[in-house]
């Protein structure tokens, strides 16, 4: 329980059909300070029960699940649920499995070789609105969505916009950086994602690194 005036914990829901895998990630996680294990599920269908029932702030997500897999799941999650977070755990790195998860969603993207500070420290960003990938899935995002950044068709405020995502910032932190709406951040992130041929922040956020941008963040 979190002490009053504290800060309050993580909520996960764990989704994972290998329950040797799953147990063992819950007794990790709920030794960690500021982070609860509040439901379990085996498929995609029962991730969806445990979200509607306890309104996490994460779901850890694996990919491979039967029922409904984790792609669908993670895409009905966004849609029913969209101030709960996913963060795509798994052993797959496949090309068109990243990607096919980051347009779904996906805050983060971990394969299961993750230490414990990886896992910690990617549950603490996606739930504060953050986007984060291991190195290890970066280059499979890249080849999906061209590892050439079309920079030049963005504009002044877009490409500092950008800059800023890079760090991984939310869109209120950006606002504030920047002097900016949120509304405003909104609509420029909108006009990037199109113009960078991406359909996430995550994916944006590999285009732009990739590029050298907020590496120093």
């Amino acid at each position: 329980m979190t002490a009053a005036g504290a800060r309050p914990d993580i909520r996960v829901v764990l989704a994972d059909d290998h329950v040797v895998v799953r147990r063992g990630l819950a007794v990790l996680l709920d030794t960690l300070p500021g982070i609860c294990v509040v439901g379990e599920a085996d498929n995609g269908a029962e991730a969806l029960h445990e979200v509607a029932r306890h309104r996490p702030d994460v779901v850890v997500m694996d990919l491979r699940m039967p029922d409904v897999d984790g792609v669908e799941a993670t895409r009905r999650i966004m849609r029913d649920f969209p101030d709960t977070a996913v963060l795509v755990l798994t052993m797959l790195s496949d090309d068109a499995l990243v990607a096919d998860a980051m347009r779904a969603g996906a805050r983060g993207y971990l394969l299961k070789t993750a230490d414990q500070h990886e896992i910690e420290r990617a549950l603490h960003a996606v739930a504060a609105g953050q986007a984060i990938f291991s190195s290890a899935v970066a280059s499979h995002v890249l080849r999906r969505v061209g590892a050439e950044p079309r920079f030049p068709a963005l504009s002044a405020r877009e490409r500092e916009i950008l800059g800023v995502l890079a760090t991984g910032a939310g869109n209120a932190a950006i606002a504030a950086r920047l002097f900016l709406s949120q509304k405003t951040v909104a609509n420029h992130l909108s006009a990037i994602f199109q113009k960078l041929g991406v359909s996430t922040r995550a994916e944006a956020i590999v285009v732009a690194r990739d590029a050298g941008l907020g590496r120093d963040g």
